[in-house]
């Protein structure tokens, strides 16, 4: 089992996500377990405040360095000489725009760790401190800004959780689809009816499926598929 661990302000962005599809039947197969954390339970005063104004001046909040600190001192965490307990193979991943870009192979590398840790950020960021001396890992999910880190952990957790033997029910499409780098293979699918009619204003179209894979040859299928497939690393 993996388990994944979700620290946010908006803990009920994940529960739809969580109940549904493979996710939900994965969970209950005990391949994978998700815990989300809300933020504010080690927030200061009446109101839990867990941002302030950012140092230096400038627009918006900055989300502070010590209720993430208390979270992860409960949740897990990193280095034993800040009093924190050790945890083999797993990470602490910080969410932002400077981060080192997602893709299947960093999938591929975090499928093997026990516990996965995800910093959802909000407001204009999170302290520096937390990617300095907390995070393992900042990652970006692509060249753009989102408002928080709750999609990008939902997009870590499903593309990991896929590469986990039976999440999908087929343990045999992880052999055919990654390779051998840890990438994922990727190609042209078709299925029924094996020809689509369709009229367009001026003219009527059939849309048909390669006769290569009506042909029941599976060496040419197999090399159509490898001429029409791509490696996602």
């Amino acid at each position: 089992m993996i388990r994944f661990d979700a620290i946010t302000i908006f803990p009920d962005i994940f529960k739809s996500y969580i109940g549904e599809s493979l996710i939900a039947r994965a969970i209950a197969k005990k391949l994978i377990k998700i815990n989300v954390h809300d933020l504010r339970k080690w927030g200061k005063g009446p109101h839990k405040q867990v941002d302030d104004r950012p140092f230096g001046g400038g627009l918006g909040m900055v989300m502070q360095v010590e209720p993430i600190f208390k979270a992860l001192k409960k949740i897990r965490p990193i280095n034993p000489s800040m009093g924190l307990r050790k945890k083999a193979k797993s990470k602490i991943i910080l969410f932002t725009p400077r981060g080192k870009k997602f893709t299947q192979k960093i999938a591929y590398k975090l499928s093997k760790l026990d516990q996965i840790i995800f910093i959802c950020g909000r407001y204009e960021g999170v302290d520096e401190r937390v990617a300095k001396n907390i995070a393992d890992m900042e990652v970006s999910i692509g060249d753009y800004d989102l408002m928080g880190g709750e999609l990008p952990a939902m997009i870590l957790i499903e593309t990991i959780s896929r590469l986990i033997p039976g999440v999908l029910g087929k343990p045999q499409l992880l052999k055919e689809r990654v390779s051998k780098s840890g990438g994922f293979l990727e190609y042209a699918q078709y299925t029924r009816p094996e020809v689509y009619k369709v009229r367009k204003v001026h003219k009527a179209e059939s849309w048909r499926v390669p006769k290569v894979l009506l042909s029941g040859d599976h060496k040419k299928i197999d090399k159509w598929k490898k001429a029409h497939s791509k490696v996602i690393e």
